[in-house]
């Protein structure tokens, strides 16, 4: 039977700032805590370790203030991570889904494995409690605190908050108060650990839009003339479809499409450039369907993005040759 496993870690960094930190190890993990859930979300069991730092040795002072855990403390009861590490994947099992209050402590908790020379293997898909709670008690983009979830369900806090095994319990308290059937197709993906290969890409479908994760590129060209990357599909009916608009950038953060579904109608498509840990690129591209006032967005927005390049073409000639007349003179 498959069991949540909620995770919380509390971590330090360097007191002298991003100049001095360990590379790709910006944060080094001093806490571990976890609540195991059963189906009906009744916690069954729990773990809790502090642990041996050996990158960072001086508690930076805001983590100190937030989490009330000093150097001293660490050094006398803390673990060597390997251990802690093998001890809590032994205790998670064998069928089990982390949920975590945000995306950062999957990641952190694979930086560090990676540090110590034992990483997770694949991908990992996992429940963002906070991401949840915001699709059903708000817009789905806002990202409450922690606390703000417990005083919401009138939860009693009777633990400071900000300690990694208080944290996972408040975390599951408020799972519970979930109606968390509406929400389960709604799984998150951790991008540490990206696909290596064609056979590793993948897509996950959600009731109102899919998403699609590629393998890595050098570069954003040949990122975008990947037709696995590009290609429009309904994932209402897996049809391939045809673009109206074909892909273009807005901005530096994103690519827009618009496909069009004989059955379901206008879908935007819209693909996201990332940076994976060893410094490659690697796309997820989303696609939903959307009305035809949001279609007719899609296509202002090409027209915007190519007034714009037309006037910064413009702009580079006008510039060209003022340069080329003073230099003349």
């Amino acid at each position: 039977m498959r069991h949540y496993i909620v995770l919380d870690l509390e971590w330090n960094q360097s007191t002298a700032g991003k100049e001095t930190s360990v590379e790709h190890l910006p944060f080094e993990i001093f806490e571990i805590g976890a609540v195991k859930l059963n189906k009906k979300f009744e916690k069954i069991s729990e773990f809790h370790r502090l642990i041996l730092p050996t990158v960072y040795k001086e508690m930076h002072y805001i983590i100190s203030e937030v989490t009330h855990v000093t150097m001293e403390e660490l050094q006398a009861h803390g673990e060597p991570f390997r251990k802690v590490i093998r001890d809590f994947v032994r205790w998670c099992g064998s069928d089990y889904i982390f949920c975590t209050w945000g995306s950062m402590d999957l990641t952190e908790l694979q930086r560090n494995m990676a540090y110590h020379g034992n990483p997770f293997k694949n991908p990992l898909l996992f429940y963002d409690v906070q991401k949840l709670f915001s699709i059903l008690f708000s817009d789905g983009k806002t990202r409450d605190a922690l606390d703000y979830a417990v005083d919401f369900f009138g939860l009693e806090a009777d633990e400071p908050f900000h300690r990694a095994l208080m944290d996972a319990e408040y975390t599951g308290r408020v799972m519970r108060e979930l109606e968390f059937w509406r929400v389960v197709p709604y799984v998150s993906v951790d991008y540490y650990r990206v696909p290596r290969g064609p056979e590793e890409e993948f897509t996950l479908e959600f009731p109102d839009y899919s998403k699609f994760v590629s393998r890595t590129f050098e570069t954003r060209e040949e990122v975008m003339s990947d037709k696995k990357v590009t290609d429009m599909i309904c994932y209402k009916c897996h049809r391939m479809l045809r673009k109206k608009v074909r892909w273009f950038s807005y901005g530096q953060k994103y690519y827009l499409c618009l496909a069009v579904c004989p059955e379901h109608g206008p879908v935007k498509g819209k693909i996201r450039i990332k940076r994976a840990e060893n410094g490659d690129l690697f796309a997820v591209k989303t696609q939903k369907l959307v009305t035809e006032e949001g279609a007719e967005l899609i296509v202002k927005k090409k027209e915007e993005t190519r007034i714009r390049r037309t006037e910064k073409s413009k702009m580079k000639k006008h510039t060209e040759a003022f340069v080329n007349l003073v230099f003349k003179k």
